[in-house]
């Protein structure tokens, strides 16, 4: 069922509170909940958003079209938020739509206000149009950096790596716990680009070398600190990996072996940077989150790895009039240990929200599962005849 969006419930006051708050969340650790041992991520992809009240909704029905603007889109983060009541949200790109976007800065400041207003932890990574407007991709991720309650960073203290917006969260053991000092699930931002800068290479943008090398570092040095003294771990512990433009193996899937839609085609890079085999190879990654393609929403699980859409979320996107707009949803949950404390994390697991009446669940599924040994379980071999 689609939202009457006449009977939105606006909230432009809390703008207001992206100026008046200084409060920053880089110095907090973020750690698992030392009641229930979870910790759930929201995946917002592709909001689109441009100038607030005055930008018009897409691909909705033509009855919807008069009262529906980016408020929906804001309305849509308050609601799901409040349900969620999310550890750490991650907004994958696209953030703002550039060319429609008066003021990039009032725009991101608009975009992400029900993040701040709440006081929740976000992280944030540039899609392909964040800097079509008058900022530079590096001046919008500045612009990023410095607002209240956001983890994200401009980049690693390296020499050189491409782009901007790579950079990784490490989420502790619940307090009081023996794993309170270490990261028992890593989180690895990327920036995926926006189109080629090769004359001979046509299409969106790629991760570049710079940025693989320093993902097989950052994996190496956690996991090799997770296995070290004081409380050494057996394994490593689970990596999730968030960037914008999806992968050429997302074309790997069709319906028989995915769990969602695939309602367009998968507009990756048009070459393929090896990135896919780098992270099989690290060793640690259990799923890949992106956007860019609104009307795909699919997880599906290549070489160990489940390739994840979250469907489009905002209003000023293209979408599809009558398919609800969409935000994922990822829960991480801890085992308990033979003297009932918490241990690392046990499973991982991912379902849908719509923006319908209901904020309706769909598509509940088990990313990945550790077995009593600390590997992936694997499916049960047929009982013979």
């Amino acid at each position: 069922m689609e939202i009457n969006f006449s009977n939105r419930t606006l909230f432009p006051c809390f703008f207001l509170l992206i100026i008046a708050t200084t409060v920053a969340m880089r110095g907090e650790a973020l750690k698992f909940n030392k009641k229930t041992g979870e910790f759930k991520i929201v995946q917002v992809a592709d909001m689109n958003y441009a100038d607030g009240r005055s930008t018009g909704c897409l691909d909705v029905f033509p009855n919807q079209e008069a009262t529906c603007s980016d408020l929906n889109t804001t309305d849509f983060l308050f609601r799901v938020f409040r349900a969620e009541n999310p550890d750490l949200v991650v907004f994958t790109g696209d953030n703002i739509f550039g060319f429609d976007a008066t003021d990039p800065v009032k725009s991101m400041n608009m975009a992400f206000a029900p993040a701040v207003a709440l006081k929740l932890p976000w992280a944030a990574i540039l899609g392909n149009h964040d800097q079509e407007s008058s900022l530079s991709r590096e001046g919008v991720m500045r612009h990023i950096v410095t607002m209240p309650h956001t983890l994200s960073r401009l980049n690693p203290d390296v020499s050189e790596i491409d782009g901007y917006g790579n950079y990784n969260i490490e989420i502790s053991g619940p307090e009081g716990s023996a794993l309170v000092n270490k990261s028992v699930l890593n989180l690895y931002f990327l920036d995926s680009g926006d189109y080629s800068t090769v004359p001979s290479i046509t299409g969106y943008g790629w991760i570049k070398p710079s940025q693989q090398v320093w993902f097989q570092k950052t994996s190496s040095q956690l996991q090799k600190m997770y296995k070290s003294a004081p409380h050494a771990q057996k394994e490593s512990a689970p990596g999730l990996v968030y960037f914008h433009i999806p992968l050429p193996e997302y074309s790997s899937f069709d319906s028989s072996n995915f769990t969602g839609v695939r309602q367009e085609g998968i507009s990756s890079a048009s070459i393929n940077s090896g990135f896919f085999a780098t992270m099989v190879e690290a060793g640690d990654v259990k799923a890949v989150f992106t956007g860019h393609d609104h009307l795909n929403d699919f997880c599906g699980k290549l070489t160990g790895i489940e390739l994840c859409y979250a469907g489009g979320f905002g209003y000023h996107a293209y979408g599809k009039a009558g398919w609800s707009r969409r935000t994922r949803v990822v829960s991480a949950l801890l085992e308990k240990t033979t003297d009932g404390q918490w241990g690392g994390v046990k499973s991982i697991k991912t379902w849908k929200r719509l923006d319908d009446q209901y904020l309706t669940t769909i598509d509940s599924q088990v990313l990945w599962s550790k077995g009593p040994t600390g590997r992936r379980k694997k499916s049960p071999s047929p009982t013979p005849a």
